[in-house]
């Protein structure tokens, strides 16, 4: 069953790209989520085909890539987040040190995740629920620290944007993502709780085609 899950994600991301591609295409800071979708398209689809491809070094290889995507791209929905405060018109979002802050955070979260989780990481396979991948040899002792801050700036933003223009989605993907992966859930899955990410990035590429749909409107 998780093998077919992780297929249906990678396609489910696939469209949301397309979509990115088709309908939010004004090029600014906030067409940095294409990056986090391509990640999690290439995450996913690896994921998915990981027992097709057998262990071994091209499987291996390849999924070094998952961390370091995950290293580069993840953190700049912090980026993400100040863009649509920005895009909204949002005052306090206009000036130049809050550009400068959210781009300071996003590369010390680079940094953080570079140093503590992905800079000489060692990988082994795991087998689980039908699935072959690749993981830390080193299980993390506590929760994701890079994730938890990103987090805190897409909640940030999306209550400050529900509160400015009515646009809740933002917000809403945001806490049922961080919600649901705090949440233990007794499921004989390591796919099921993916569809959090997955709602929350379907929340985050509508609410860009949305404030795209608005500037070109405007």
């Amino acid at each position: 069953m998780d093998t077919v899950l992780y297929f249906i994600y990678t396609a489910a991301y696939l469209v949301l790209l397309i979509m990115c591609i088709n309908f939010g295409n004004i090029w600014d800071a906030s067409s940095l989520l294409f990056l986090v979708v391509f990640g999690l398209v290439y995450d996913n689809g690896l994921i998915a085909i990981g027992k097709f491809l057998g262990e071994g070094p091209l499987l291996e290889n390849l999924s070094y890539l998952r961390f370091w995507f995950h290293a580069f791209f993840t953190p700049t929905l912090v980026l993400f987040s100040w863009s649509v405060l920005n895009r909204a018109g949002i005052e306090f979002a206009k000036r130049k040190i809050v550009y400068i802050g959210a781009l300071l955070y996003t590369i010390a979260l680079v940094i953080m995740e570079i140093i503590t989780e992905t800079y000489g990481i060692k990988i082994v396979p795991e087998r689980e629920h039908g699935l072959l991948r690749y993981v830390s040899a080193e299980p993390s002792s506590g929760p994701p620290l890079m994730v938890l801050f990103v987090s805190i700036a897409l909640i940030t933003a999306g209550a400050i944007l529900w509160k400015k223009t009515g646009w809740k989605w933002m917000l809403i993907g945001s806490v049922v993502m961080t919600v649901g992966s705090a949440v233990p859930i007794p499921v004989e899955s390591a796919a099921v709780t993916n569809g959090f990410e997955l709602f929350l990035m379907t929340t985050l590429v509508a609410t860009k085609i949305h404030q795209d749909r608005q500037l070109k409107g405007a």
